[in-house]
């Protein structure tokens, strides 16, 4: 099928949410169908059989997001 995609979970860096259903938002290092690993924001159900939309971030795009948060008066 074109829809179909393949993914491997490489590091679960961490979680930066739960939902009341279990659904939780997670950065990890992801490889996108055989691609190089990329780090990715996303929900997911509690078992990994689902996930959400999400977002795909290259290590240079992290960096310069880490940079943007830093300045940032929170």
């Amino acid at each position: 099928m074109a829809g179909d995609v393949k993914y491997e979970i490489i590091e679960e860096v961490g979680v930066l949410s739960e939902g009341t259903k279990g659904w939780r938002k997670e950065l990890n290092v992801i490889s996108w169908n055989g691609a190089n690993p990329k780090y990715d924001i996303r929900d997911w159900a509690p078992e990994k059989e689902k996930m959400g939309k999400g977002i795909t971030l290259s290590r240079d795009e992290v960096k310069k997001l880490r940079d943007l948060l830093n300045q940032l008066s929170l």
